[in-house]
C-alpha cells in the first residue's frame, strides 16, 4: 500500500448502538517505508463533513513472529496513540486484533486489509462487545491510486 492514494471513507454514524446510518466522505493517504522496509508510516487527510482532520498510521513488522502491529494517531488527540492492533496477512487478506475500550466498555477491535489484486485495496474496522462472537463493521476505506 505504498504510494499516494485517494480514499473514499464510509463511517457508521454511531458505534455499537444499532445504528444503520453511514456517512461518506473523501480523503487522501500517502504511505512510505521506514525501518529499512520493516515498517511504514501513512499520512492521512480525512475530509469529515465537520471539517478536515489529519491522522497517521504507524506500522511495524516483527520478523520473528511474522506479525504486524498498527498504531493510529489522530490529530485531534495529538499525544495519544491508539492501542495497536496486531496480526498478519494470509494471502491477500490481513486480519489484526486488539483489546480496547469504547465509551468506557471493553471491546475487541478488528482491522481487515484486503489487497484486492486487480482492484482497489479496502480497509475495514469492526468492533465486538461480546469477545468476538459478533462484529459491527463501523468504518470502510477504499483506496484508489493517484
Amino acid at each position: 500500500m505504498l504510494g499516494e492514494w485517494r480514499v473514499t471513507h464510509r463511517r457508521l454514524s454511531s458505534r455499537l448502538a444499532g445504528c444503520t446510518e453511514w456517512t461518506e466522505f473523501q480523503g487522501t493517504s500517502s504511505t512510505r517505508k521506514i525501518l529499512g522496509g520493516c515498517g511504514n508510516v501513512e499520512d492521512n487527510v480525512l475530509n469529515f463533513p465537520e471539517g478536515e482532520v489529519k491522522a497517521a498510521a504507524l506500522r511495524s513488522f516483527n520478523q520473528d513472529s511474522q506479525e504486524w502491529a498498527i498504531w493510529w494517531l489522530d490529530g485531534r488527540a495529538p499525544h495519544h496513540l491508539d492501542t495497536p492492533v496486531v496480526g498478519r496477512f494470509s494471502g491477500a487478506v490481513g486480519t489484526f486484533f486488539a483489546r480496547d475500550t469504547w465509551e468506557g466498555k471493553p471491546i475487541t477491535v478488528r482491522f481487515t486489509w484486503r489487497k484486492n489484486p486487480g482492484k482497489n485495496p479496502v480497509w475495514e474496522q469492526a468492533f465486538s462487545d461480546d469477545e468476538g462472537r459478533s462484529w459491527e463493521t463501523n468504518w470502510v476505506m477504499e483506496f484508489v491510486r493517484q
